[in-house]
């Protein structure tokens, strides 16, 4: 696995955070490599292990625990609708399912473990997550990093005309 220098100065300046024990540095290693790469491939389960001298078990233990973690390339737009009772209760899963709809996923072979769906020309990938911390504008969801608040169904159209192909 290939690093540009860049990335590789701010994983050595973040290993200087945790002296006393590396494997502390996991979770923000992992952090820069799903931003630089947009998921988290096994060769970098291999590097971050190798790296802070730990088993590459540990790595991986991470990365499956937590649900911000993926391990599978999302597409160009990555969407994530807020699940929690708060957005569910404003329509979140009545959203999701528009945004499949006008997307053309299909998300019935998702589960736990492989929780995002593509669509079939990489353009758009979608997961529910949970609590995107705007209890108050719900449903709310994320493309890539850009918040959107009060997204009802009918306002799908327009979400996505800002996310070309």
């Amino acid at each position: 696995m290939t690093l540009p220098p860049e990335l590789l100065a701010k994983i050595d300046e973040v290993i200087t955070h945790y002296p006393v024990s590396a494997r502390s540095a996991v979770l923000p290693l992992l952090h820069l490599l799903q931003h630089q790469f947009g998921y988290i491939q096994p060769e970098a389960v291999q590097w971050v292990a190798t790296r802070l001298n730990l088993e590459p078990i540990q790595v991986l233990e991470v990365v499956t625990f937590y649900p911000g973690f993926r391990q599978s390339a999302p597409g160009k737009y990555h969407i994530r609708v807020c699940r929690t009772l708060s957005c569910a209760m404003a329509g979140s899963y009545e959203l999701m399912d528009r945004l499949c709809q006008a997307t053309g996923i299909d998300r019935s072979h998702t589960d736990h473990h492989h929780p995002i769906a593509l669509s079939a020309d990489g353009t758009f990938s979608i997961e529910f997550a949970e609590c995107l911390a705007s209890c108050g504008f719900g449903p709310v969801c994320m493309v890539n990093d850009e918040f959107h608040e009060a997204v009802t169904p009918d306002k799908v159209p327009a979400l996505l005309s800002g996310y070309p192909a």
